[in-house]
């Protein structure tokens, strides 16, 4: 059976010498028909074995499998055994290995070490981060890839991330956590966006595709959880990665929500994310929205005296200008965002307006 040719395969990666034999084999078969099979439910249960005879892991996963019978009629039964096998391995944790379990959902694609020590030390009664995460890919809960350079990523597998999310948002701590983890990202997201106009910016591109989805995860969450500043801030300076890597839909869609959730806020915080909005909007042909962003961007720059999100607003208004063919408007336009920009000495901005 695939189960049980499963069961010994992961077995044999803790202890090279388990076989089946006529002692183990009743048990190993029952906890395969336990578990239906679910590649999952058997890798969990397998990462067990050693520390528990194979005999003890049939017995003690009998008992949590009993929990069926308090879920709900409605869900499909492979839904209920999975979820009844997660329960199970997660009540043999330690408390600082529940802890870090259930703090680690709030990444999405994937994590490095570093970034779990910022969302996932405080309070670990002293317990070092590397050790517990190692002890949870021992069990089959997180899971350890090598990438380029011989960096380690770690990531979870979705179902078992959504239970330990399910986790987190029973405990009193969750806000914490998702703040840590959006504030990290947010940060990331500010020191790259110098890098994408310099001469690492491919190297900065990949490192933030990698990372993109735990950017849409901090998004989301500043939006739904009242944070507009925030959201502001981190759709601003991720702008010009979705431009450069063309995804002007979903940069725009953020972008967008996060003006819309943020248009009390002070000025200051608004002009990167106008002008970038812009910026994806003309691109996109849609030159009502465009001007409308870009002219309010540049009303707030010129209210703050700040020339280089004037100078950005004033090409995009240039930009949309020349493209609906109105030159005298363009040329006006380009020549003031020209002038502005060797006032800064940007000379990226210098080379968009002159050409």
């Amino acid at each position: 059976y695939d189960a049980v040719r499963l069961f010994l395969d992961r077995n044999r990666l803790r202890m090279p010498d388990f076989d089946l034999t006529p002692d183990n084999g009743r048990a190993v078969a029952q906890i395969c028909r336990r578990l239906e099979g679910i590649p999952l439910a058997i890798e969990l249960a397998t990462a067990r074995v050693g520390p528990l005879a194979v005999e003890e892991v049939a017995q003690r996963l009998g008992d949590s499998l009993s929990l069926l019978t308090v879920s709900p009629r409605t869900a499909v039964p492979r839904h209920r055994t999975m979820r009844a096998t997660l329960e199970w391995s997660h009540g043999l944790l330690s408390e600082p290995e529940k802890k870090l379990f259930r703090r680690l959902s709030a990444f999405a694609g994937g994590w490095t070490l570093e970034a779990a020590e910022v969302v996932g030390s405080d309070g670990l009664e002293g317990a070092d981060v590397l050790d517990v995460l190692s002890r949870l890919v021992d069990k089959s809960l997180v899971v350890a890839e090598a990438t380029e350079g011989d960096r380690v990523r770690y990531r979870v597998l979705e179902p078992i991330r959504q239970y330990a999310r399910k986790k987190l948002e029973e405990d009193e701590e969750s806000d914490a956590t998702l703040r840590r983890h959006a504030n990290l990202f947010l940060a990331l997201a500010e020191e790259a966006e110098p890098e994408l106009r310099g001469p690492r910016q491919e190297e900065w591109l990949e490192r933030l595709e990698v990372e993109h989805d735990n950017f849409r995860a901090a998004l989301s969450w500043a939006l739904e959880g009242g944070e507009p500043e925030l959201a502001l801030r981190l759709s601003g300076a991720l702008g010009d990665f979705w431009y450069l890597r063309g995804r002007l839909k979903e940069g725009r869609r953020w972008l967008e929500a996060a003006l819309a959730e943020g248009s009390q806020l002070a000025a200051a915080v608004r002009i990167k994310a106008l002008v970038r909005a812009g910026i994806i909007a003309w691109e996109q042909r849609d030159f009502e929205r465009a001007v409308t962003l870009s002219e309010e961007g540049l009303a707030l720059s010129r209210e703050l005296g700040d020339k280089a999100g004037a100078s950005a607003a004033l090409l995009n208004l240039g930009v949309v200008a020349m493209l609906r063919d109105e030159r005298e408007r363009a040329l006006s336009l380009l020549e003031e965002a020209v002038a502005l920009g060797r006032e800064l000495g940007d000379t990226e901005e210098i080379a968009w307006a002159l050409q």
